[in-house]
């Protein structure tokens, strides 16, 4: 089989390798791929001419590759309608339409359907008027806030606020967003810890395959802007299999039902991005795809053939498949260009130095994102340049090896940034149980 996913970043880099691994796949296209996606493997092919809004030009590249099946993964190409618009052409294809996706691109319609199916959620309010909202916030004490676009901001629509001018600061804020910022949330701020768990869904059934941890603010201590994500964990320690249980029969299991109700059958995966307050599980947001860097931490993990798990979600037959994972632990940093999430224009165009070597270090995965490849050098081309992942079998193995790994690579002039902290909630949960236990932590260290 042809495999075409659409985009350029470290999640369909993630998935590209997922489905090459099949041995029903003959080739992985990818438009329009990045320096790397093309660069390990020799089952998958860059279109780099053809962009993701290109929509005539990727189907161009179906009818020219004969391809069998298209993936459609990124938020803002599934709310424009590809997974719709490619079907009725006669493709095949996964991922959720652009009705059912409305639990993402539009968060307003989103709250208002969990309200609707008494989904778990904070308290918030919508508006279109910044006057209004300001009046709203005036009307309240002092308390944590956090002022949402509605529409799609690609994780950097959210603003924390720990007062009253802050809120205000954040609703005036909303202007910077466009469009996606027309119509905007005041939600009450909740306290706990977030997570990001994820299902296969067929329209009837669901299954629940992995959890993970972002990290998404720009600097260590959870200090910063908000970013894409600077790096995750897998599985997040935070997630027990009793949250499992509640979350698949209070949350998704009334979710595909409501979806089923409203005629907007959900095919896909489901991201859940939650939160465990004192109070129980909390709905933060729902997205239609993969996350992007918990991809990376996730679908490496998958022993179960990718293309199988697809196929059965596409013919409505998830019931009759268990996905297997292995029993790793992973986690990925991010490797960003100075600057990121605001300014980086310094960076681009300098090399990233040191990614050949790195790459063949056991236990150690680049996935390229905002990278592309000149002159046998590879150079910068976005905020977010790749992503480190690597693993053990607990998460301080892990995390040593991605920082030793880490420590092997620059950019030109200086430019890299990232984390030095990721998974350190983890970490800690970990130490804790094993001082429990009695054990020392050079016992389950990894050991260089």
């Amino acid at each position: 089989m042809n495999i075409l996913v659409i985009g350029q970043n470290g999640r369909e880099h993630a998935l590209a390798e997922s489905y090459a691994k099949s041995k029903k796949v003959k080739k992985v296209i990818m438009t329009p791929g990045n320096g790397l996606t093309d660069f390990q493997n020799p089952k998958i092919k860059n279109y780099p001419e053809v962009e993701m809004m290109n929509f005539e030009g990727i189907v161009k590249i179906c009818k020219k590759e004969k391809i069998d099946l298209v993936d459609v993964p990124q938020e803002n190409i599934i709310e424009a309608a590809y997974v719709d618009r490619l079907a009725d052409l006669g493709f095949k294809v996964f991922g959720p339409t652009k009705a059912a996706s409305q639990l993402e691109w539009d968060k307003e319609w989103s709250r208002n359907f969990m309200v609707k199916y008494n989904l778990p959620i904070p308290k918030f309010k919508s508006f279109t008027n910044r006057k209004e909202a300001i009046k709203y916030v005036n009307k309240l004490n002092d308390k944590l806030l956090f002022i949402k676009a509605t529409g799609l901001a690609y994780g950097k629509g959210v603003i924390r606020a720990e007062n009253k001018k802050q809120a205000m600061e954040a609703i005036k804020g909303m202007s910077e967003f466009g469009k996606s910022g027309e119509t905007f949330l005041i939600e009450e701020g909740l306290v706990g810890e977030e997570f990001s768990l994820f299902a296969l869904c067929d329209g009837k059934n669901l299954q629940i395959v992995s959890f993970a941890q972002d990290y998404k603010t720009a600097f260590d201590g959870d200090m910063g802007p908000n970013t894409g994500g600077m790096g995750s964990v897998a599985p997040a320690g935070v997630v027990t299999d009793t949250m499992i249980r509640i979350i698949k029969a209070e949350i998704f299991e009334p979710l595909m039902q409501g979806m089923q109700k409203e005629g907007r059958p959900y095919r896909g995966i489901l991201y859940l991005g939650g939160i465990l307050t004192k109070g129980g599980v909390r709905v933060i947001e729902f997205n239609a795809r993969w996350g992007d860097p918990e991809a990376e931490v996730i679908l490496p993990a998958i022993k179960t053939d990718y293309l199988k798990i697809v196929e059965a979600v596409l013919a409505g037959q998830l019931k009759t498949l268990k996905v297997e994972m292995d029993n790793k632990v992973r986690i990925s940093v991010a490797g960003c260009s100075k600057g990121y999430p605001r300014d980086y224009s310094k960076a681009k165009g300098k090399e990233v130095i040191g990614l050949d070597e790195v790459i063949k270090l056991p236990g150690i995965t680049i996935f390229g994102a905002g990278i592309k490849k000149a002159d046998k050098k590879f150079l910068v081309s976005g905020g977010r340049v790749f992503y480190l992942v690597a693993d053990g079998k607990n998460v301080i193995e892990a995390r040593q090896k991605a920082y030793q790994a880490m420590a092997l690579i620059n950019i030109e002039g200086d430019n890299l940034h990232y984390r030095t902290d990721i998974g350190w909630r983890d970490v800690e949960r970990l130490k804790n149980q094993l001082s429990l236990r009695g054990i020392g932590l050079s016992e389950a260290t990894w050991q260089s």
